[in-house]
């Protein structure tokens, strides 16, 4: 038996893990070219060089921090529970398409299907969070039912 939950898990753990290696290679990239500018008479120009390059640093080190918690979060997630309500971990199958409740990643193609990597603190993972096979959810004035949870 297939288990999309594992397989949705992984592909977001393999995007993130990737994320994570470019925004590290990114950094040291930018540490070098900081370390590297050798300072010339304009000594102004050195140190705005020097500071936006400190900028873009922190920028990229925020996105690694964040990056990596997303993955922190997504490992939380146990590919074989299996519950009867809408929570951190479910995939759901509704009338308006399928989910999977676990941290915000956009659509995810997989075997044919389509589903929609979101987190609970969305609109619509709020909405849905809670609910069982079978509730009717309005959602931006549509009304959708669920249909089944993994």
């Amino acid at each position: 038996m297939q288990n999309i939950k594992a397989e949705l898990k992984a592909i977001i753990g393999k995007t993130l893990d990737d994320k994570v290696i470019s925004l590290s290679a990114e950094i040291i990239s930018l540490k070098e070219s900081r370390d590297s500018d050798s300072k010339s008479s304009v000594g102004d120009k050195y140190e705005t060089s020097r500071a936006m390059a400190h900028i873009e640093i922190d920028k990229h080190e925020r996105q690694l921090n964040a990056t990596k918690q997303l993955g922190n979060e997504i490992n939380k997630i146990n590919p074989l529970r299996i519950s009867e309500t809408v929570e951190f971990g479910s995939v759901v199958y509704t009338s308006n398409g399928n989910y999977f409740i676990a941290v915000a990643q956009g659509k995810i193609d997989l075997d044919g299907k389509s589903f929609y990597a979101i987190s609970l603190a969305s609109p619509i993972g709020k909405a849905m969070f809670g609910k069982k096979c079978g509730d009717i959810l309005m959602f931006n004035g549509n009304s959708f039912t669920i249909n089944q949870i993994e």
